[in-house]
């Protein structure tokens, strides 16, 4: 006989003729699940890495495409399939369990890298970053559902913040190998560049291989009708709103297009949320956990953080990149104490929900630095020391760290162990939403004050012998002056590294002055993120994995069906 008393996360094993209880299924030592989580973070790495190692390289992509009008595109149709898919994979790994979905995921992931690798032009490129996008939605959220299913939700957070980890580690080896491969012209015989998506495909199937050979969760399957027409007014929804935010800047935001992708997006919002109910237990989004408080208030927080987050930190590389004159890998490796602090955040913050089994005082705390982080940075100049601004980093590290796994965790334990996968793609899919609009509203902010402000530094500059004398020694400079105050002579800022540091201080002047504007303006979305957090319940933490609490449940049915 199987021990009935048993410690969480003591194995319990069977004999060769006594089947096991149900209940011990779901029971994973810690070994186990550090073995696991090898698999899971190769998986969220390579989808993590992939966002910030394509942002840096793209433009010389697009060159060497001869595409650079249209390079857009393959930022848009990545964006535009991993979100739209989120959903999908949290849905169908609740019915049909993670690991095939995940391995699916990888595989997915794989191909479209490989397929990316070999593009002939900026339109195969963005048809193929399509493919990868599929793969890539059910990576980050199908690791953390996992998470959910074979840790008890009081140790969940420490395990949680490896993936913290990963995701900051990818933001700074992104721009270093982004800008390795892309500054080197060949590599045997083929473009540097190509590398960018061609070293997934050895990641990708070593995380296949090894989430193969570990990741096997006890999963009994509940037959449910597929609710495809929700997820077809999602994609009838979500395509031309995400496609406006990525492309309304050139458009304009008033243009025809944009006005048609609001009109369609609307109507397939609407849609959505009528098969959702006609659907109910069983649609893709199930519209009863917006009756659960802490679902409803994990979403609303993951959304305004993502904005904030998103919008606001991709400010930093700019302001380092343009302001302080650094390379994509030096801006890389400077971006080092951003990681570190959501690193010690991660840490130190799990390691109080594991000691205390409180979880809501500590999203609180964690919006709170970052609101603080977002307000420094707003105040930082063209003349900041970058210690001060390296300094704000690990802040707002330390802020990320706080917030962003406690809310996952929170979800978690607030729903039906069935369920874990819904909700945690939903809590990931509202933030990556929170993001594409903070990004499209923060860019757009961005370029609209951009050329007001260079020609404010300029008139200020004029008045300075120092100045006056610089234009006078280099008079061919002067060509330049007149474009950079503008937005189309902005479309490439590398001149500004061509000019002399007086001439050049004008133009970094009014870009730190505009990136101040929109981290101030992140900052005032990040206090909304606050006042949302502070409604989250606190509710008991439980002490058994979802794969546990499943088993149980499956248990207790069978029990019911023989008893007479």
């Amino acid at each position: 006989m199987v021990q009935a008393n048993r410690s969480p996360g003591e194995r319990v094993s069977a004999s060769a003729t006594t089947p096991a209880p149900p209940a011990a299924e779901g029971d994973f030592t810690h070994r186990q699940i550090m073995t696991i989580l090898a698999g899971l973070m190769m998986g969220m790495f390579l989808a993590a890495l992939d966002q910030t190692i394509v942002a840096t390289a793209i433009r010389t992509i697009a060159d060497d495409l001869h595409g650079f009008s249209v390079q857009a595109w393959a930022t848009t149709a990545f964006l535009i399939t991993s979100t739209i898919s989120t959903p999908l994979y949290g849905k169908l790994s609740d019915i049909y369990g993670r690991r095939r979905f995940f391995l699916a995921a990888i595989g997915i992931f794989v191909v479209g890298s490989a397929l990316c690798g070999m593009a002939g032009d900026m339109y195969q490129l963005a048809a193929y970053r399509a493919v990868q996008g599929i793969g890539a939605g059910g990576l980050m959220s199908l690791a953390l559902a996992i998470i959910g299913d074979i840790v008890p939700p009081r140790e969940r957070a420490k395990y949680q913040g490896y993936f913290l980890a990963v995701f900051g580690s990818a933001s700074v080896l992104g721009p270093v190998l982004g800008g390795l491969f892309a500054e080197a012209d060949d590599v045997f015989g083929i473009a540097g560049w190509r590398y960018i998506f061609y070293i997934n495909v050895p990641l990708g199937l070593l995380a296949m291989a090894v989430v193969a050979r570990v990741l096997h969760l006890p999963h009994h399957r509940t037959d449910h009708r597929i609710d495809w027409p929700g997820a077809l007014a999602l994609i009838v929804g979500l395509v031309p709103l995400l496609t406006v935010a990525e492309q309304g800047r050139d458009w304009g935001w008033d243009s025809p297009r944009a006005i048609l992708c609001y009109v369609v997006g609307v109507v397939g919002l609407v849609a959505f949320v009528l098969v959702e109910r006609a659907y109910r237990d069983e649609a893709l989004l199930p519209l009863r956990l917006f009756r659960n408080r802490t679902f409803g208030v994990g979403a609303a927080s993951s959304f305004v953080v993502g904005m904030a987050m998103f919008g606001g930190l991709m400010m930093v590389p700019l302001y380092l990149q343009i302001v302080k004159g650094s390379s994509p890998m030096v801006a890389g490796l400077q971006m080092i104490p951003f990681v570190l602090g959501i690193m010690a955040g991660s840490i130190l913050f799990g390691q109080i929900i594991f000691r205390t089994g409180r979880y809501r005082f500590i999203p609180i705390v964690g919006s709170a630095l970052m609101l603080i982080a977002l307000f420094l940075f707003s105040l930082i100049t063209a003349d900041t020391p970058l210690p001060a601004t390296m300094a704000i980093m690990l802040l707002m590290g330390l802020g990320l760290g706080g917030n962003m796994q406690p809310i996952v965790t929170a979800v978690q334990n607030a729903v039906s162990p069935r369920e874990i996968g819904t909700a945690t793609s939903a809590v990931t899919f509202f933030r990556q939403m929170g993001g594409t609009l903070g990004t499209a509203v923060f860019l757009s902010v961005l370029f609209a004050a951009v050329p007001g402000r260079i020609r404010d530094a300029f008139t200020s500059a004029q008045s300075s012998p120092e100045f006056q004398q610089a234009l006078r020694d280099h008079p061919d400079q002067a060509q330049a002056l007149q474009a950079g105050q503008s937005t189309e002579g902005l479309n490439d800022t590398s001149f500004i590294n061509t000019l002399t540091d007086v001439i050049a201080h004008p133009f970094k002047v009014g870009f730190s002055e505009s990136m101040s504007l929109v981290f101030l303006l992140a900052a005032i979305i990040m206090i909304a993120g606050l006042i949302v957090v502070l409604f989250l319940p606190e509710l008991p933490l439980q002490n058994r994995s979802a794969a546990a609490a499943r088993a149980a449940e499956a248990a207790e049915a069978r029990a019911a069906a023989e008893t007479p």
